[in-house]
């Protein structure tokens, strides 16, 4: 990965790698753990060094899926020099493809290393869950059959940082499910998954263009609007709901605390926010995204 380091020696190969790493994401693999464990230990289980691995091997695999988006997109012609995103580093020629796709091979590794503790403590349930989180984040953007670029991308986001990732961070620490870890599982997916829309919204035109049949691009702009506005909004009542139905306990709904963060973000896209403009909703749901994650998460414990 030398390509990287010639751009300005030491500083310039983090800057890039950082880069690359897209941190700012990392937030979206970290909160369904936090909500997950919260869900466990309100039932009376908790362990905090199976905490800390899946915390890591979450945050790692979300590295090694956004370096293989970066590739992917690259090779695929899906980034192009007027992207209205963040730079890509294979784009923008900052590291080369074979760079990318061993730093990518490198944090999948890495989490697969730390996957081998989760085994020991989970069991195959675990393993399970580590193979096929890694297999799909290859397979997001990359591989014969992409699935981001069939429509599949929501679904993905949906049950992998959703379901898969509070479901299983509560057997990891339980040896077993409790009802609470799917409930808890849908609203926390529901916003993850909000961030990808406003992402595949933003990029609607130069996707289609470069044949990525996102499912903004199949619905178009308009249902893609409502679509986000419906996945930021549609989780207060369901914590609404699911604390009334006995689920959730009552102090979940100091979740609702991030409410007013989630009109404003709803009625900016409905009200018709495009291109670049989209980059500060995009930023706003990752935030809105841990804060929700966050209030629910500490509700669980009180």
């Amino acid at each position: 990965m030398a390509d990287a380091a010639s751009k300005g020696g030491i500083a310039g190969f983090w800057s890039v790698w950082l880069m690359a790493a897209r941190p700012a994401t990392l937030t979206a693999a970290v909160t369904p753990v936090l909500v997950g464990t919260a869900t466990a230990s309100h039932d009376g289980h908790f362990r905090v060094l199976p905490f800390a691995g899946a915390l890591l091997a979450a945050a790692l695999i979300q590295v090694g899926t956004n370096l293989g988006n970066d590739l992917a997109d690259f090779e695929r012609g899906a980034d192009a020099a007027d992207r209205l995103g963040p730079p890509r580093v294979t784009q923008s020629g900052l590291a080369s493809p074979q760079s990318v796709r061993t730093a990518m091979y490198l944090a999948f590794g890495a989490a697969a290393a730390i996957g081998v503790y989760l085994i020991a403590v989970g069991g195959w349930p675990i393993l399970a869950i580590g193979v096929l989180s890694i297999a799909a984040g290859i397979a997001y953007t990359g591989g014969p059959w992409p699935l981001g670029y069939h429509g599949l991308g929501e679904v993905f986001v949906f049950v992998f940082f959703g379901v898969v990732a509070v479901v299983g961070s509560y057997y990891l620490q339980a040896g077993e499910v409790g009802t609470i870890a799917w409930v808890a599982a849908v609203p926390v997916g529901l916003i993850v998954t909000a961030i990808l829309v406003v992402n595949n919204l933003r990029d609607i035109e130069s996707d289609r263009r470069a044949g990525k049949m996102t499912l903004a691009v199949r619905v178009g702009a308009r249902l893609t609007r409502v679509q986000y506005a419906l996945f930021v909004l549609a989780p207060y009542a369901l914590v609404a709901g699911f604390a009334a139905a006995g689920p959730l306990p009552r102090s979940s709904v100091l979740a609702w605390l991030s409410l007013p963060i989630a009109l404003i973000l709803a009625g900016t896209v409905l009200g018709g926010a495009e291109g670049r403009r989209l980059n500060g909703i995009l930023k706003g749901t990752t935030q809105l995204h841990l804060l929700f994650g966050a209030l629910l998460a500490g509700s669980l414990l009180i």
